[in-house]
């Protein structure tokens, strides 16, 4: 029997990472990379280095938003029909737990809420030892796109 997904039509991580994770963006420069996609949740991973540390050398809490939002946006996109909507963020919070200085941290995006005009996940991000680091929910509005002009 298969198992329904939250996830419209087919999704690999191998698409995520070449085509919504690309050269000249944030994720890219973060070295953000999707890691796994379940029926309901994905996962991506960011490494903590020069790039995501703040000056005490942990893990600077704006580089966790970013991995939280990279992952709940690239989820929530998959959640609707791209060919006639879009997703934007409308709101995110987070909490730190405890720091992170050196390896890989993962977050893994859970929807809350799939209506059709919004959405709401929950995003935790954890250690390399699975320890959480961060809980985040972030809000995103979806949106119709706009018919193409002929």
């Amino acid at each position: 029997m298969i198992q329904p997904t939250v996830f419209f039509g087919t999704v690999t991580i191998e698409e995520i990472n070449t085509t919504q994770i690309i050269d000249g963006q944030m994720a890219r420069h973060l070295g953000i990379e999707m890691t796994e996609i379940g029926l309901d949740y994905m996962t991506a991973r960011m490494p903590v280095d020069h790039r995501t540390i703040q000056r005490i050398g942990i893990l600077h809490g704006g580089a966790s938003l970013a991995l939280a939002e990279t992952v709940g946006s690239i989820a929530a996109s998959y959640c609707v029909d791209r060919d006639s909507f879009y997703i934007v963020g409308q709101e995110i919070n987070a909490n730190h737990i405890r720091p992170v200085r050196s390896g890989f941290v993962y977050a893994t995006a859970t929807p809350l809420h799939l209506g059709q005009s919004s959405q709401v996940w929950d995003i935790r991000v954890k250690n390399e030892a699975g320890k959480l680091t961060c809980v985040s929910r972030f809000t995103v509005a979806v949106l119709k796109k706009s018919p193409v002009s002929q």
